[in-house]
């Protein structure tokens, strides 16, 4: 009779094993089955808070820019990845951090489509704007206000003057990647009693389109539509390169 070592653990049958899957599936994504499809679109998506330079409370839901960084590295280099898709649905948060990473979207070779769902807010509106074509949800939010500090504050002119210009970084970034005028952004930014407490105005879908900020309304479907048709014609462009070269 063949005994097991002492100190080794019996094997898990075949159907604990797959028990242990399935529960451990619907724990981290609350479904039964997770879809394994190999794509040619790589995925992004930005929630709750960016999170910048300072760590924030464990209880908010947020997305660390640290994270983004080199996963749109990767999609860059990535031959198999032929076009991104960045859903958004984001309450905005540290202002470098989001014009970091919308400057790294923006400067990406391949063709690019943002969804905004739910919410694109404060810094949330560069990004939403940085890529090739951006769709906004019909009942989808996004709230256009000036920049703001909180914490402590040294009240000195230099600081404001610094305000002053990230927010001009702002607003040059976001008339430059969409088609809204800068007097146009301005007087929504600093429009006041729209916004409780405070000066801004929420647009909602057809209003960002109207407002020449967002490109068409929209959902996941028309988005990936978009995508593909786009990647199509960069297929079509590079064919077309390759033929003419001799």
């Amino acid at each position: 009779m063949n005994e097991k070592p002492k100190g080794e653990q019996p094997e898990m049958p075949e159907t604990d094993k797959k028990k242990g899957i399935v529960n451990e599936t619907i724990q981290q994504f609350g479904q039964t089955a997770t879809p394994a499809v190999e794509s040619n679109i790589f995925c992004l998506t930005i929630i709750g808070q960016v999170e910048g330079h300072m760590v924030l409370p464990p209880q908010n839901k947020t997305t660390k820019y640290e994270h983004l960084i080199p996963q749109l590295v990767a999609a860059e280099q990535n031959s198999k990845v032929e076009g991104i898709l960045v859903i958004l649905n984001t309450v905005g948060g540290d202002v470098e951090a989001g014009l970091a990473i919308s400057e790294m979207i923006s400067s990406l070779s391949k063709p690019t489509v943002t969804l905004v769902l739910g919410g694109g807010h404060s810094i949330g509106v560069p990004i939403a704007v940085s890529s090739n074509y951006s769709i906004i949800a019909e009942t989808a939010t996004m709230t256009i206000h000036p920049i703001r500090l909180n914490g402590l504050v040294i009240g000195v002119p230099q600081t404001f003057e610094y305000m002053d210009k990230m927010q001009e970084r702002v607003i040059r970034f976001v008339v430059g990647h969409s088609k809204i005028s800068e007097e146009k952004l301005k007087e929504l930014m600093f429009k006041t009693g729209e916004l409780t407490r405070d000066i801004g105005t929420t647009v909602i879908g057809h209003d960002a389109v109207k407002y020449g900020l967002i490109d068409a309304v929209g959902g996941v479907g028309e988005a990936i539509r978009e995508l593909n048709r786009r990647i199509e014609e960069r297929r079509g462009t590079a064919t077309a390169g390759a033929k003419g070269v001799h």
